[in-house]
């Protein structure tokens, strides 16, 4: 009898931890990697909306809260690690009645305004044109500008460019040296409107593609700043728009835009950002990666018109979208942000690097206290969330080479008849000859050993970093703000010349591999 228990338990031994873990494959390939994966693909959206500039980035010199100049020092500095390449600003909704004289000059002389996107708000204008910049300028990165197209006119915008970038005796540089800059900015990325199909002006794309080629004609080169002209694309499925543009105005514009969000709904209930069960976790992931076949629509018919690829896709707002906080301000969209979102940016992030020679800049939306944001700050206090710390550890690909893979995983079906992978990775060479290896166990539940084979690299060593906890519901509070955090990992081993990982549930890695 006891040699028939023991026998049990030793088969339990062996078989209880293979219905606990999945196996999968890889084959990188780094001697065929040809093309950048551009920092831009990192970059981040501002918007007048809720607390994202007012009480997230801006408090003022006045305030009590540390700052410098009025940016506040602890966003600043969490932001400076991101090493941020782009910035998007003033939306959004809020672009296209947005009328930029009203924030230059002094503070006192600047009007206040109704932000009639989002809540209502009363603006006083005290983060303008020069502080938005000068933002910039700290962080080391570089601005994009959205003008206002829908309430605004063509004059408007083109003494915005002329104000920002003109080095001359022209009347706009000398309000600009009235205003305290001397020297004039240097802005290559601007968006000439902003959805124009809803929220920008409810326009037709015929007649916006004739609105965006006259805007482009008076939009001038000032003094060596060369523009980079956005157009307002489409949202989403909306394929006709993309024809449209590409068809009326071709090459005149040298971005063209697109949004997507990983939304449940845009009716009712979008869902809580922090209550969900697994098969909601699961058709997230299926709804995120569905992103991938957008792109490659787009990507066709933007090759059908342009083929040497002059004009770059624009992904200037995506990320996950759930209901507001209860108990925060209606049309403010303050949401929580857990493991679930930091996956969304995982598998965003590694499939966007596939596309980077059609796919330019991306936008997450946004970078403070709004939807899927890097940070969340509440009087004096600020928590770094989920998605920041992606964004932190995913870094090392920014402007390195793109290597080539094969992968081999599980997939599972979800709701709506999506299938699901579970496992996300994405390879990378730097400057420096290093490779990193950005690698997401999408499994709820099971662990995954995966075999990467690295096609006769001499592996030296192997670093990594992991993001995970013990729920996917898990996110940071400002009671516990370390809840979920970035970890030294160590389940990475050199076998025979292949590097052996073992990647726990629910866990986001990245490889340095020497």
């Amino acid at each position: 009898m006891k040699t028939l228990i023991y026998l049990v338990l030793a088969l339990a031994a062996i078989t209880l931890p293979v219905f606990g873990q999945r196996n999968a494959s890889m084959r990188i390939y780094p001697t065929q990697g040809s093309q950048q994966i551009s920092k831009h693909i990192y970059g981040h959206f501002a918007e007048h909306l809720g607390t994202c500039i007012y009480g997230g980035l801006w408090v003022g010199p006045d305030s009590d809260i540390p700052n410098t100049k009025g940016y506040r020092n602890d966003v600043l500095e969490a932001l400076k690690k991101l090493q941020i390449p782009n910035l998007r600003w003033p939306g959004g909704c809020f672009a296209d009645e947005y009328h930029w004289m009203d924030g230059i000059g002094p503070l006192s002389d600047r009007p206040k305004m109704v932000n009639n996107n989002w809540g209502g708000t009363i603006e006083d204008n005290s983060f303008g044109t020069h502080e938005f910049l000068n933002l910039c300028e700290l962080l080391g990165c570089e601005p994009y500008v959205s003008a206002n197209v829908g309430s605004g006119n063509v004059e408007e915008m083109a003494k915005w460019v002329e104000y920002i970038t003109s080095e001359g005796d022209s009347p706009m540089a000398r309000l600009r040296r009235q205003n305290g800059r001397e020297k004039a900015w240097k802005v290559k990325f601007w968006g000439v409107g902003n959805e124009s199909w809803g929220c920008g002006g409810s326009m037709r794309p015929e007649y916006y593609a004739d609105l965006y080629r006259r805007y482009a004609t008076y939009c001038r080169n000032y003094d060596g700043n060369r523009l980079f002209k956005i157009a307002s694309g489409a949202s989403d499925y909306d394929y006709n728009w993309t024809e449209v543009l590409m068809k009326n105005v071709g090459n005149r514009m040298d971005g063209l835009s697109l949004h997507y969000y990983t939304v449940t709904g845009w009716s009712g209930s979008k869902g809580s950002a922090t209550d969900f069960n697994a098969d909601d976790y699961y058709w997230t992931m299926g709804k995120c990666l569905e992103i991938e076949d957008v792109i490659q629509k787009h990507i066709a018919i933007m090759d059908k018109y342009d083929p040497d690829k002059k004009v770059g896709l624009m992904l200037d707002e995506w990320g996950t979208w759930w209901d507001e906080e209860p108990g925060t301000i209606n049309g403010h969209l303050f949401q929580q942000n857990t493991m679930r979102d930091a996956f969304v940016a995982a598998l965003s992030l590694n499939l966007f690097h596939k596309y980077t020679n059609r796919l330019k800049m991306t936008n997450i939306a946004q970078i403070v206290n709004v939807l899927q944001s890097m940070i969340l700050t509440n009087g004096n206090k600020m928590v770094l969330t989920p998605t920041y710390h992606i964004f932190e550890m995913f870094k090392v690909h920014q402007d390195a080479t793109y290597l080539p893979m094969d992968l081999i995983c599980d997939k599972l079906k979800v709701r709506d008849n999506r299938e699901v992978p579970l496992i996300s990775a994405s390879a990378s060479k730097n400057s420096n000859g290093n490779i990193h290896i950005t690698l997401a166990n999408v499994d709820n539940d099971k662990m995954n050993n995966i075999s990467i084979d690295l096609q006769n690299v001499s592996i030296k060593t192997v670093n990594g970093r992991i993001l995970t906890s013990p729920s996917i519901n898990d996110h940071n509070t400002f009671e516990n703000p370390n809840k979920v955090k970035p970890e030294n990992f160590n389940g990475a081993k050199i076998e025979k010349g292949k590097l052996k990982v073992v990647l726990p549930a629910k866990s986001i890695v990245v490889l340095e591999i020497k």
